[in-house]
């Protein structure tokens, strides 16, 4: 019964979001009050009915409720919780009603949020975030519906992909489609503003915030996916360039050209045209990665096999709302007032600068991610596009920007001094080339790559925390004077240098990923496989027996010129029900680096396949991205960006005169 409760809510949901498209947008355009009214209630209505459908999906998965089909096909009575409940959003239905559930949820923000959003503009927002909503119902309730029931109820499911068992899927989905949905409440805000035909600068303060969460979330979910694909499957590789990887650092980098878009606009009330087409393209991009995964036309570890019918239906909506939203801007777009001026050498021309590079590196992701498909479709020709395009046209875009990044920090806003603010790098610089140099010299005969990379990362450190102290410090100034100055500094200030810290660490982790050295070999029990510095010797074979799944498990002992320094296991598993095995890493972190292992097939020699690497530094990778997430989120804290629209204040009651 719980579960005809909860198809009956997603209906309900449906036909409350065709009121909350209808009515607020009638309302802003007669400017009634009452309609307009209607959009949060609707909103908080809608949250609540998918929230109570996807909480029925996830008791029928925790009892194990064979009755239903998506059940059955991805679950399994012997699974542990965790992944019973992991495998709610595990499989192509379930996830998708998680995207409807994080696309509501935005909304009902939104309708709680009054106070600090113009009400018209909120109507407006809310009625294209209904639009949305009502899409992606649509195609649940036609096409993908969780709750399809089978009758006889079996008596056992058919297990979960072993690959998707993992903590770490358990949490990279969310907080991706956290990031990928919260730019749909920027593409809303910036589809009102051209219903509506007006956009300034408080505009750019709401939409900001929205923008930087998904921006901070999305960061959180790439870099989750790609620790999960390092251990897990492995390849001891933490990017590939799949194309569905593609499809989630796509709209990454439109996002994060949208966040320094619209600190221009809100500082000096200029790119207005350029945001607001940012935004559309942000959550466009957005749509094409959900397309990508859910129509089947990718074959990946990442995507779901569907059948055309689903794809078809998906690619509507993609052409819809893509084509829809650039049509009203092309028809509105010319009627919004150009914003303030400023000298190309100011820190404004240094954020468009930066946002010309992050669109053209989106381009070119997109180019080699759409190019094989759209060359299979046209000549039947099949193709792949892998890591060399991908570094040849990529890096020498990011680089740049990169160099950029410190100066362009340093630079004043409205008219900036080019040569002063090289002044204030001169040391920084210097000290990140003499690193450069000693690194070549120490290495010499190794990867140039490496200490290149290393130097450019410990720059952008260097040069984002340059702009704490050239704020809080002088000639002369007392030290307690500077921290406290420092302390007083803007949240937005700290969130800014924390996040481009990170980007440093992220390119010193990425950069001595070449310095990293592999060993492979067959060994028997007793003998050791070398990689550079680092021993692994075979100890033993275990094998186990788990609640569904048996496994080999090789015990190594790691040395390091001869120092024994522990053991890690590598296993071989087989996931009895869906006959599929996995491989399981075994990892050592020595410091910021890592001795990674895997385990090949057993020989009937008795022998086994073993992969040794050593990676040094490799945990920056993720420590970085960790910070640039964190550097976002105390940006958000900053009272600037929790301030919205001013309120009308009430107006004071007269006191009574007393009569005479």
């Amino acid at each position: 019964m719980l579960v005809e409760a909860g198809h009956f809510a997603l209906a309900l949901a449906l036909g409350l979001s065709l009121i909350q498209f209808v009515v607020p947008l009638w309302g802003a355009r007669a400017n009634d009050p009452v309609l307009m009214s209607v959009g949060p209630v609707t909103g908080l209505a809608v949250f609540g009915c998918i929230a109570f459908a996807f909480l029925a999906l996830t008791i029928a998965y925790v009892t194990s409720d064979f009755s239903v089909l998506n059940v059955v096909q991805n679950s399994h009575s012997t699974k542990p919780m965790i992944y019973k409940i992991s495998g709610v959003w595990g499989n192509h239905e379930g996830s998708m009603l998680l995207w409807i559930l994080i696309l509501a949820l935005f909304g009902a923000v939104v309708a709680v949020s009054k106070n600090s959003i113009p009400m018209r503009l909120q109507a407006n927002t809310l009625a294209v975030q209904a639009a949305v909503t009502i899409a992606f119902l649509l195609f649940i309730l036609t096409t993908s519906n969780p709750f399809t029931r089978v009758m006889p109820a079996l008596i056992e499911g058919q297990d979960l992909n072993p690959l998707l068992q993992d903590p770490g899927l358990a949490i990279h989905p969310p907080l991706l489609y956290i990031g990928y949905v919260g730019f749909s409440i920027s593409f809303a805000f910036a589809c009102a503003a051209l219903i509506d035909g007006r956009i300034d600068a408080v505009w750019a303060r709401i939409v900001r915030p929205w923008t930087l969460g998904a921006w901070a979330f999305l960061t959180l979910g790439i870099a989750m996916g790609s620790y999960w694909a390092y251990y897990e499957l492995g390849w001891g590789g933490w990017w590939f360039w799949d194309p569905v990887e593609n499809a989630s650092l796509m709209p990454w980098l439109a996002g994060t050209a949208l966040v320094h878009s619209t600190v221009v606009m809100e500082k000096r009330d200029a790119l207005k045209v350029w945001t607001i087409l940012l935004a559309i393209l942000t959550f466009s991009l957005s749509l094409l990665g959900t397309f990508l995964v859910r129509s089947g036309v990718l074959t990946s570890v990442h995507s779901f096999a569907v059948d055309p019918e689903r794809g078809t239906f998906i690619l509507g909506i993609l052409i819809f709302f893509i084509g829809g939203s650039l049509a009203l801007f092309a028809w509105r777009a010319p009627m919004l007032k150009q914003g303030g001026l400023f000298a190309p050498v100011s820190r404004e021309g240094a954020l468009v600068l930066n946002n010309l590079f992050l669109a053209t590196a989106c381009a070119t992701v997109l180019i080699g991610t759409l190019y094989p498909l759209a060359l299979e479709v046209i000549t039947g020709e099949k193709i792949s596009v892998g890591a060399p395009f991908f570094n040849f046209t990529f890096i020498p875009l990011i680089v740049p920007l990169l160099l950029l990044l410190p100066l362009g920090q340093t630079l004043a806003w409205k008219r900036g001094n080019f040569l002063g603010a090289a002044q204030r790098l001169y040391a920084i610089f210097g000290i990140s080339l003499l690193l450069m140099v000693v690194l070549l010299a120490f290495h010499h005969g190794g990867p140039v790559a490496a200490p290149l990379g290393i130097g450019l990362g410990a720059y952008l450190v260097l040069g984002s925390l340059n702009e704490i102290v050239t704020r809080s410090w002088s000639k002369g100034t007392a030290l307690s004077v500077a921290l406290r100055k420092a302390r007083g500094l803007p949240r937005s200030t700290w969130g800014t240098v924390i996040a481009h810290a990170g980007v440093g660490l992220t390119v010193i982790g990425i950069a001595a990923t070449a310095w990293g050295v592999e060993g492979l070999g067959a060994v028997k029990i007793g003998e050791r496989l070398k990689a550079g510095d680092y021993e692994a010797r075979l100890e033993r074979i275990v094998p186990r027996v788990e609640a569904n799944y048996r496994e080999e498990a090789a015990i190594l002992t790691i040395f390091r010129h001869g120092q024994d320094l522990g053991t890690v296991e590598t296993m071989k598993r087989l996931y009895v029900t869906r006959g599929m095995p996995t491989t399981e890493a075994g990892i050592m972190t020595v410091g910021l680096g890592q001795v990674y292992a895997s385990i090949g097939e057993l020989q009937p020699d008795g022998s086994v396949g073993i992969r040794l690497y050593h990676k040094p530094l490799v945990l920056l990778i993720w420590i970085g991205s960790v910070i640039m997430a964190l550097g976002g989120g105390i940006s958000l804290t900053d009272r600037r960006l929790r301030i919205g629209a001013p309120v009308r204040a009430k107006a004071a009651p007269v006191a009574a005169v007393p009569a005479e």
